[in-house]
């Protein structure tokens, strides 16, 4: 009986293998030359042979429907395996997780101001190391350095590709071959397994730890400074706080002790604000201007953080510190591309127009949202979102706490508000629905697989959409139809 079966099973394949059509005559098909002359012959030829593989695969398996090689399908098929072929993987997201400068979804959105610039330069050519004064060659630092030196009141500035590459030229141009003290409070890590002692061993200094854990007193670098000592390293901690009995020594009362053994104090700021925060209630972080004016002869930030900008390690202070670490020949190899110059230059022209910057900086323009503000916006797509989704979810308005950043400020918190789905009496008796983790799985896919994909987050059993990011509901309203479609809901009625 089962012989009979697999025989006719594999009859059957052998009439579907005899049917499939051959790769040159497929091409012929006029869906297929309509494919040709949109991307060319080598993509069109190359899904075709994919798809006909594909096919030979599922008839040898026993799985091909006879449907399956009819033209129509086949035609079908390599149109959208040629379009997902073409589909970039970098795509736009509406960030509704909650998280403002989220590390894994780009961080700080670029204001229009920069991304107007980097279409116009970028069009064509452009002066990115020509001197147009003179028609020599000229340097791409000088592009934004005056702009850095005007805002932060440095003698001098840099920029590098991130703000890692920035700590490391610093200390590899500073203090290779020598010693560079730091507080053993200060040995942080951050994304991406990036831990200072690394940095340091990368850069070719020997580190010299001061201090306990939870307290570092001036007494502890006085110690510390020999002939060797090359450098004094200063970093943020803006990413964990240590509680309790603690103490550190700041970059003013540093400055003086380094200053007198003619040794270069740096600190790291990391998250890189050139704003008072608090002046808009925000946790303030402290600034590169404040820094430099404690006597520090090089500060490191970051452009895609609290700045705004596009990623980029920027480094200002004295001439003599930032003109080493300039000529240093790893510099080079750390450089920034014209593309985030222009968007950098961009954005940082924004901060010579103070006023502006809460409308025109997206970034400062999600954290400084009130909660009154996002919720108008909640109650407007509570029934549009509901309809969209009965009756197999309900939704709510409810208030949220925003957070900052994943890596800068991840523990303060902002007063927020959103959206929350859940099944249908779930918790009514205390405990979560049955299925309930099962079903917000998909919610949480289908919204990821529109075509403007929608991430959020799973807390509780809900699927919250925290809308403090979102400055225009109708990218997401628009999407409903299609998401009741990907959820197999049948068709939205209007």
């Amino acid at each position: 009986m089962n012989l009979k079966v697999d025989e006719s099973m594999v009859h059957g394949s052998k009439a579907l293998l005899q049917q499939l059509p051959s790769i040159d005559r497929i091409m012929q098909w006029p869906a297929a030359q309509a494919l040709v002359a949109a991307h060319g012959h080598t993509l069109v030829a190359g899904e075709a042979r994919a798809l006909v593989a594909a096919r030979r695969e599922a008839a040898r398996a026993g799985t091909l429907a006879a449907t399956a090689l009819q033209p129509e399908a086949l035609a079908a098929d390599l149109r959208q395996r040629c379009g997902q072929r073409l589909a970039p993987r970098l795509k736009p997201v509406l960030n509704l997780t909650g998280t403002v400068i989220h590390t894994n979804l780009g961080r700080s959105v670029l204001a229009d101001e920069a991304l107007a610039h980097i279409l116009r330069t970028m069009a064509g050519t452009n002066n990115l190391e020509f001197d147009l004064d003179s028609g020599g060659r000229g340097d791409r630092d000088t592009l934004v350095e005056d702009l850095l030196c005007e805002i932060t009141g440095a003698e001098a500035a840099t920029v590098v590709n991130n703000n890692a590459g920035a700590v490391l030229l610093t200390i590899a141009a500073l203090a290779h071959g020598r010693e560079a003290i730091v507080s053993r409070g200060e040995l942080v890590e951050i994304g991406g397994a990036f831990r200072m002692p690394d940095v340091m061993a990368s850069a070719g200094a020997r580190m010299v730890e001061v201090g306990t854990t939870n307290r570092t007193h001036p007494a502890d670098y006085q110690q510390a400074f020999n002939e060797r000592t090359a450098l004094v390293m200063k970093v943020h901690t803006s990413n964990y706080a240590v509680q309790g009995f603690t103490s550190s020594v700041d970059e003013a009362v540093l400055a003086p002790l380094c200053r007198a053994r003619g040794v270069p104090l740096a600190t790291d700021l990391g998250s890189g604000s050139l704003i008072d925060l608090a002046a808009y209630g925000l946790p303030r972080e402290p600034l590169p201007q404040e820094m430099l004016r404690a006597g520090c002869d090089v500060v490191t930030f970051s452009g895609d953080k609290l700045l705004g900008g596009p990623q980029a390690g920027l480094i200002v202070g004295s001439k003599a510190a930032v003109g080493r670490i300039r000529k240093y020949p790893m510099k080079r190899a750390l450089r920034m591309s014209k593309l985030p110059l222009a968007a950098l230059e961009a954005t940082l022209m924004l901060y010579l127009q103070p006023e502006r910057l809460v409308r025109d900086l997206p970034t400062l323009r999600h954290l400084t949202r009130s909660q009154a503000q996002i919720l108008v916006m909640a109650e407007a797509l509570k029934p549009v979102l509901a309809r969209a989704l009965a009756p197999r979810f309900e939704v709510g308005c409810v208030a949220l706490s925003s957070q900052i950043g994943s890596g800068s400020l991840p523990v303060d918190r902002l007063p927020s508000a959103g959206l929350a789905i859940g099944l249908p009496g779930s918790g009514d008796k205390g405990g979560p629905a049955k299925g309930v983790g099962t079903a917000l799985d998909e919610l949480a896919r289908a919204l990821r697989g529109l075509p403007l994909p929608v991430v959020g987050r799973i807390a509780h059993d809900r699927l919250l959409l925290d809308l403090r990011c979102l400055d225009d509901a109708e990218p997401l309203a628009a999407q409903l139809p299609a998401l009741r479609e990907a959820l197999g809901m049948g068709p939205l009625n209007t």
